[in-house]
């Protein structure tokens, strides 16, 4: 479901469950990935991608959010929505820095994952980003757009949370959603070499992970009183 294999200083973090649906299971054995990564200091870079050739996250198991109880093992459906928005926001403040490899698709929860990444790399071929809330009926948590908000520039943000414009490699990367793009072949070198790159900004794991706070905690030093992570984190506190 989840694999994770070190190599020097970089953690690859592989989704290994066909579309990557989030349930709580998936969220619990996500978050198990990084205790591992958090118990070593020192520099550090996390690589997160998925194992299917078409989707890097299709969103929320839908199949088993309307019917939890023919689904037993995936999960206690009661702390799914905490649990997740948690775990994002845990991501977000991972001490050191993050680089997602969209390989494939990435819809609603599969999106906010890539957004809690520092560094989104995207193949240019195939694939989109899509927040398809309204699509479904759905109202986005606060929470989930305070995220949006702070990583996505203002002129893309209406088109993404409010017409769930589904937006391709280089669309997403000319609207600053994104860093880079890629061919699918080079994906996972040029992620590699970003990580490479990053490493050594988490020497002080402390000091790295200290200033995501201060950028999206609480009391956040950039556009809302409440940053995402302390948001997602908090999510009860924060209506829809």
């Amino acid at each position: 479901m989840i694999n994770l294999e070190k190599k020097e200083s970089i953690y690859f973090l592989t989704m290994d469950a066909g579309e990557n649906r989030w349930n709580t299971t998936f969220v619990r054995e996500f978050s198990k990935a990084l205790d591992e990564v958090e118990k070593d200091d020192g520099p550090g870079a996390l690589i997160t991608t998925s194992s299917d050739p078409k989707f890097f996250s299709n969103g929320l198991d839908l199949d088993w959010i309307q019917s939890p109880s023919d689904f037993p093992e995936r999960g206690d459906r009661e702390v799914f929505g905490e649990e997740f928005m948690y775990l994002m926001g845990r991501i977000i403040t991972l001490p050191i820095p993050t680089i997602c490899a969209i390989n494939g698709h990435a819809f609603g929860a599969g999106f906010m994952l890539a957004l809690s990444h520092d560094v989104r790399i995207m193949r240019e071929d195939r694939g989109f980003l899509c927040a398809n809330e309204i699509q479904l009926g759905l109202k986005i948590p606060r929470p989930e757009l305070a995220l949006f908000r702070h990583k996505i520039p203002a002129h893309s943000f209406f088109e993404t949370v409010q017409l769930s414009k589904r937006w391709t490699g280089p669309a997403a990367l000319e609207a600053g959603i994104i860093q880079s793009i890629s061919t699918i072949d080079n994906l996972a070198e040029i992620t590699k070499l970003k990580a490479e790159e990053l490493t050594p900004l988490a020497t002080d794991r402390e000091n790295f992970g200290t200033q995501k706070e201060m950028l999206y905690g609480e009391n956040a030093a950039i556009n809302l009183n409440h940053g995402p992570a302390h948001m997602l984190k908090n999510s009860k506190e924060f209506d829809v």
